[in-house]
């Protein structure tokens, strides 16, 4: 079985798939979301961006909240897990601006364009986050076993993507409210 969800102008085709029996896929999209924060903070970085951008995180929530009621998921469930990518994003690049600012021989060479380079990126695994959240919600219960899956997920993720400190800590926030219910 296959499903259309419309995204914007964009036509992304998913392929239905039976529950998961693990949050494996959910978390490293999470981790690949916060490793874009990297180009983000690069494409800011000495200039009068700020990290904040209300209106984008804005369009990123209401685009979430569209796609999980067209998804049939818990609008409110899946508004809480993109904040929560949001804010993790935002941890990544303040730890980058310091990181840069206190060691500016390690700050990115190349400012890659936000609407073109990073976006789309974003905008994919959007998608991809969505018909996680949909295929796991048999799992994403506020039980021990959700918080064991996670667990055992984040630190697949951890070691697949390896990151460092800063993104697992990113990555701690980002996926806390996967187990809520």
């Amino acid at each position: 079985m296959t499903y259309l969800l419309v995204v914007g102008l964009t036509a992304v085709m998913t392929t239905a798939l039976p529950p998961s029996r693990d949050l494996n896929a959910l978390v490293s999209l999470s981790a690949e979301r916060l490793l874009l924060a990297d180009r983000v903070a690069a494409a800011k970085f000495g200039t009068d961006q700020p990290i904040e951008d209300p209106v984008r995180e804005r369009q990123v929530l209401d685009r979430a909240a569209a796609m999980a009621a067209e998804a049939g998921l818990d609008t409110t469930g899946t508004v809480a897990f993109f904040r929560a990518q949001i804010e993790a994003s935002k941890a990544v690049q303040r730890g980058l601006f310091d990181r840069w600012a206190r060691h500016p021989e390690r700050a990115p060479k190349r400012r890659p364009d936000l609407a073109t380079e990073v976006r789309p990126h974003l905008d994919r695994i959007t998608a991809a986050l969505i018909s996680r959240l949909a295929a796991t919600e048999d799992l994403r219960a506020a039980t021990r076993q959700c918080g064991e899956l996670l667990v055992s997920a984040k630190r697949a993720a951890d070691r697949r993507h390896r990151l460092d400190p800063l993104h697992e800590r990113a990555l701690h926030g980002a996926i806390a409210p996967v187990c809520t219910g």
